[in-house]
């Protein structure tokens, strides 16, 4: 079967230049149902508001296993750079900018590689296989979703969810249903699963204040007060990383926002400070359970800071989920990956990568994940990930692997995988 990398870099060219961050993805779905029924896909956009869409295409056969590829449509960052500077640096960087930069090896762009390569790797997968002839005794269908960042609506938005997998949610809840699917996201090896994330609010009270009487008045500056809590949050997110590592992850956890007084009136002292937590959990610890060791943790924090007055709230929980490793869709994924790279397949370990693959399986759909050699660039110690550069090289490797698995799966019946 043959890939054709001229046509795959076209598209994700045309879908590098589409913003769609995270609750605004109509324009990019639009595009790819458009693409998808040029295709021979029979295809829809499926609206969910005024803003954001998702984007199905189904190949259908006969009566045997269906198979859904599924990527998300939207970037964890807008591309306005109103929106992410100084948080991603003094500028905004090329690969988070909508203007792809295209070169023989690859395209660098807002979300270049997560997740449009991902979505043009399996736009080409497909076209490969229908152009081959392969007729399928079941069927495969091509989601696309809106809202899949871990994100919660921005501060000016109306609406109440535009994340943390909307879209994935609102099409399964519209009958999508397949047999198995496959999640396209970063990492070359095969996931059978994959962490949960609860975030948690730590509220550190102080007293309000001003600045001008501050000599005066009784003073206790949460801001001040919480530099202690983030650092031994910091640590203790270490410890548990190593407590909870087994299976295919080692859950990490991060202080990513801070929020406390008035940026426009810093002449007054608030009198709270919240601190956000994003922690990572496997498959084999709820998220109740997580709350417990967070405020086992603060109050470890409090004991060691006399005086110090902080509680926790949890604010999301999305749990774990595994798939059985000896279920048919992993066994054909790695049968795809060895076929492609001619070695013998070993899983990457320590994960703590987060996708719609716990949707799908809470939703008892048995999921494989696999995704793009994930790009590196160089830095003084560590290499940074970034999910703005695209290299052709492992967009051919990963297609080749989902060709195998949609000819494997789909050209069966329904006993030999397993029914």
């Amino acid at each position: 079967l043959q890939i054709d990398n001229d046509w795959m870099r076209e598209v994700l060219v045309k879908l590098v230049e589409i913003p769609s961050p995270w609750g605004e993805e109509r324009a990019i779905a639009g595009f790819l149902t458009e693409t998808m029924s040029s295709l021979g896909l029979d295809a829809e956009m499926q609206e969910i508001d005024d803003r954001s869409a998702n984007a199905i295409g189904h190949w259908r056969g006969g009566d045997g296993p269906s198979l859904m590829i599924f990527a998300p449509l939207d970037s964890p960052f807008t591309g306005r750079a109103e929106d992410e500077v100084p948080w991603v640096g003094d500028s905004l960087p090329d690969h988070m900018k909508a203007q792809a930069i295209s070169s023989q090896d690859g395209v660098i762009g807002l979300s270049a590689d997560n997740p449009k390569a991902h979505i043009a790797s399996a736009l080409q997968a497909i076209h490969a296989v229908m152009k081959s002839g392969v007729q399928p005794v079941g069927s495969v269908t091509l989601a696309f979703a809106a809202g899949g960042a871990p994100a919660g609506p921005r501060p000016d938005e109306t609406r109440l969810q535009t994340g943390h997998g909307r879209g994935c949610e609102f099409m399964l809840e519209r009958g999508l249903r397949p047999d198995f699917a496959i999640v396209a996201k970063p990492g070359y090896a095969v996931a059978w699963e994959e962490v949960g994330l609860p975030w948690f609010r730590i509220r550190v009270r102080g007293i309000q204040s001003y600045v001008g009487r501050k000599h005066f008045l009784a003073y206790r500056n949460p801001i001040v007060e919480a530099a202690p809590v983030i650092t031994a949050l910091e640590a203790w997110c270490d410890d548990y990383a190593k407590r909870h590592s087994d299976g295919l992850v080692a859950p990490q956890g991060a202080v990513g926002a801070i929020q406390g007084g008035w940026p426009y009136k810093p002449s007054m002292v608030p009198a709270a400070c919240d601190i956000y937590l994003d922690l990572r959990i496997s498959p084999r610890t709820t998220p109740e359970q997580a709350r417990k060791e967070v405020v086992g943790a603060i109050a470890e924090i409090k004991a060691a800071n006399p005086g110090l007055e902080a509680d926790c709230e949890m604010i999301l929980a999305i749990p774990g989920f595994s798939t059985d490793p000896a279920n048919w869709i992993i066994q054909s994924c790695i049968r795809g990956w060895e076929d492609t790279e001619a070695v013998r397949h070993a899983p990457f370990l320590d994960t703590s990568g987060q996708t719609e693959a716990v949707i799908l399986r809470r939703h008892g759909i048995p999921t494989a994940r696999i995704g793009l050699p994930a790009v590196m660039t160089a830095s003084e110690n560590r290499p940074r990930h970034t999910m703005g550069m695209a290299e052709f090289a492992g967009m051919k490797r990963f297609t080749r692997c989902l060709i195998y698995s949609i000819v494997d799966t789909c050209t069966r019946s329904r006993e030999e995988v397993g029914f």
